[in-house]
């Protein structure tokens, strides 16, 4: 699946949810859960996400193929959630892909509508984030090829 279907595949999923807010951040909330355990020892300073009013860890490796494989997690619900729809669109693909996307789910979905400043600012970050770590290992497999 590209990243504009996984995009695609969001904003229908928020659109059933018919602009509520309440659902919208429990909905939210629930995605966070859904997001794969990271390893402990990843939850270090090396990959706090700068920028975040909450703590988000963002880590990055590349598999066998060469994409781009993302872990995260974060101290609040809310931003667990916004940083697991990231990675659901960003992860397994190939860096070139990501460092190519605007996203652009976040605008479709109204999302500044239920997220605020700060975590707009902190989501910019994230994304940012995730585009460096590509950059990164896009260099290193020019490198090691």
């Amino acid at each position: 699946m590209s990243i504009a279907e996984k995009e695609q595949e969001i904003v229908e999923e928020f659109s059933m949810l018919d602009g509520d807010m309440e659902m919208t951040i429990n909905y939210i909330m629930e995605l966070g859960e859904q997001l794969p355990e990271m390893p402990a020892d990843k939850k270090n300073d090396d990959h706090i996400v700068k920028g975040c009013q909450s703590k988000v860890w963002l880590a990055a490796t590349a598999n066998e193929t060469g994409q781009v494989i993302f872990q995260a997690d974060s101290n609040t619900a809310v931003t667990k959630g916004l940083v697991s729809l990231l990675v659901r669109v960003l992860s397994e693909e190939a860096p070139e892909a990501i460092l190519n996307t605007e996203i652009t789910f976040p605008q479709q979905i109204g999302m500044n509508r239920f997220i605020g400043t700060q975590r707009s600012n902190g989501f910019g970050a994230m994304i940012k984030q995730m585009k460096l770590y590509a950059l990164a290992l896009s260099s290193k497999t020019q490198t090691d090829a």
